[in-house]
């Protein structure tokens, strides 16, 4: 039987590029694949509820609020954006990052930096929304399995310290906050590349002409913002809502194209996009699709609480701007089209051309076929193919 004889030069040109086929086979497999992040050993999934105001993210959050296995908080980043004396949303979007980080991880210590000397939970913006706050251990009110009352959250659970937060938070497998205060993916990507957290995105939409007209309902409590929004910028009164509306439109197109067009391989599976017409068309199916994505169950509670608080007979009001009644979820959606004047209408279409385009809302071309309640505005959703190819094009890093 012949032999293969090796002098010793072949044989360790041969170790040396075998050496080196390894080095660059990980050196890829590192950089390209979405599954060198080991998901975090207590299994505990990280959520954020990413929308802009008045775009039903309140009902949004409720709907995960009041899952018993979630502990919920509302817009933590209004602290820092009312706390930190900076210009805009771009100086802010790091310290928002920094704080949403800890308080994932169930770290309340980060808080103090931004709250009164003297404080508790009823420091925490909107913290009576928040059915875990008004739950055990947090407080004796509302067991885990039945819905909060806020009224009564607010009388009797107010006293409470941080420590009992925190305590609280790591008790329950889902964190979920809900946020309305970035206006692009990539300041987030740390939280993704994390291997402490099981971090997900969900992304709520609504239609550009009922965000404003739901907007103009609550103008005076979003001066202050606006201003973030705005980075300050000088614009006559008339003007600001147009060119908030802008940003916030613009926020969308980044997000969501940065999430669906080549994005980096950590993203994948932990992005998804939902239209608010979508959910009040078909709030069972939608909401529970997205439980599935973060890994919950629908239960019989919840279903029958769903189809309470979507099918009332109400249209909401001022006072309830930022409560979660019973209303008929289809009537608020499409109420824009009779309560906006055609002539707001058509310049809400022109600044967010684009992102009604991309996100699957149809344009007016006169008031008749506004308030022409029967022609249907909604493009229905396609699913979007991805693509998890290497891309040649490096995505921007972001200082942790």
């Amino acid at each position: 039987m012949p032999r293969c004889r090796l002098n010793l030069s072949t044989m360790i040109f041969l170790g040396v590029l075998q050496g080196a086929v390894v080095v660059l086979f990980c050196n890829w497999y590192i950089q390209f694949s979405p599954c060198n992040i080991s998901p975090p050993s207590d299994n505990k999934v990280h959520v954020l509820l990413l929308s802009s105001w008045r775009s039903g993210s309140s009902f949004l959050g409720q709907v995960f609020s009041q899952h018993p296995s979630v502990f919920y908080l509302m817009e933590p980043a209004w602290h820092v954006w009312t706390k930190l004396q900076k210009p805009g949303a771009r100086a802010l979007r790091m310290a928002v990052r920094d704080l949403l980080r800890s308080v994932f991880q169930c770290d309340f210590s980060v808080m103090e930096a931004y709250l009164p000397e003297h404080h508790n939970v009823s420091s925490l913006f909107m913290w009576s929304h928040s059915r875990a706050l008004c739950s055990p251990p947090a407080c004796s009110l509302t067991p885990r399995n039945q819905f909060s009352n806020q009224t009564q959250c607010l009388q009797m659970c107010d006293g409470k310290d941080l420590d009992v937060v925190q305590e609280a938070c790591g008790t329950y497998s889902h964190v979920v906050l809900k946020e309305v205060r970035f206006f692009e993916l990539e300041s987030l990507y740390p939280l993704f590349q994390d291997p402490s957290l099981d971090f997900r995105i969900i992304h709520l939409v609504r239609d550009p002409r009922a965000v404003m007209r739901s907007r103009e309902e609550s103008a005076k409590a979003f001066v202050s913002d606006n201003a973030v929004v705005l980075e300050q910028r000088s614009l006559p009164t008339a003007e600001v809502q147009y060119q908030v509306m802008q940003e916030i439109c613009r926020s969308h197109v980044l997000i969501n194209e940065r999430a669906m067009v080549k994005p980096p391989p950590f993203l994948k599976g932990r992005y998804k996009m939902v239209r608010y017409e979508d959910l009040a068309r078909n709030p069972l199916d939608e909401i529970t699709a997205l439980y599935k994505f973060v890994g919950l169950e629908m239960t019989k509670q919840l279903e029958e609480w769903i189809y309470k608080v979507t099918h009332g007979k109400g249209k909401g009001s001022i006072k309830e701007a930022f409560k979660i009644t019973s209303r008929n979820a289809v009537d608020i959606s499409q109420a824009w089209r009779t309560m906006l004047p055609h002539n707001k209408v058509r310049r809400i279409q022109e600044v967010c051309k684009g992102a009604m385009s991309l996100l699957g809302y149809r344009t007016v071309n006169s008031e008749k076929e506004q308030k022409k309640l029967d022609i249907d505005l909604l493009v229905p959703r396609e699913p979007y193919h991805f693509s998890w190819l290497p891309s040649k094009t490096e995505h921007p890093r972001v200082k942790t």
